[in-house]
């Protein structure tokens, strides 16, 4: 068995509608997972499986999600021994112990370049900095993430499909892991 880390775009299904974690876990478990467990309410899964890969894995989740709940969600999944090197890999990591909200990785699914925080320069006017890390990008905030110019340019059309985590939930999940 091996354990996978999976992470929701969006659990929001409509004005006043969420996805309840415990049916996320009904859902995992139905496709065969082991042991599913969310991390808070956003989004985040873990379960055990046997071989897969990532992009089944990922196209397997995303198709019960949208029969299930009715609406799709794009799904990044990450084998656990991967988690474990995003987290060692924070390029922020003083940042993130002293303030894990203003921290965060986008988990992309396909690689970003390494030169992609040069695209995002002019919208950095709060101080920000970028870095991408085995291709996923890592910002460090310096104030609150959601009144960043930032945060509004760094969109799926942009950057392809992946998902905001700050550093207190990845940290939550490593733990999970074990790690």
């Amino acid at each position: 068995m091996n354990t996978y880390v999976a992470l929701l775009y969006s659990i929001v299904l409509g004005k006043g509608r969420r996805v309840v974690m415990s049916d996320l876990r009904g859902m995992a478990e139905r496709l065969g997972h082991r042991s599913p467990r969310t991390l808070v309410a956003t989004g985040n899964l873990l379960f055990d499986t046997g071989k897969a890969t990532v992009g089944d894995l990922e196209l397997a989740l995303e198709t019960a999600f949208a029969e299930t709940f009715g609406r799709h969600v794009d799904i990044i999944v990450r084998p656990g021994a991967d988690w474990q090197r995003l987290v060692v890999a924070n390029p922020f990591q003083a940042e993130g112990e002293e303030d894990g909200t203003r921290v965060h990785v986008r988990v992309m699914r396909e690689p970003l370049p390494a030169t992609a925080p040069a695209d995002f320069d002019r919208y950095c006017t709060a101080g920000e900095r970028l870095a991408v890390v085995d291709g996923d990008l890592w910002v460090h905030f310096t104030g609150q993430a959601s009144e960043s110019k930032l945060l509004g340019a760094l969109t799926k059309k942009r950057l392809g499909v992946g998902t905001f985590r700050n550093w207190n939930t990845v940290k939550g999940l490593a733990a999970m892991l074990g790690t």
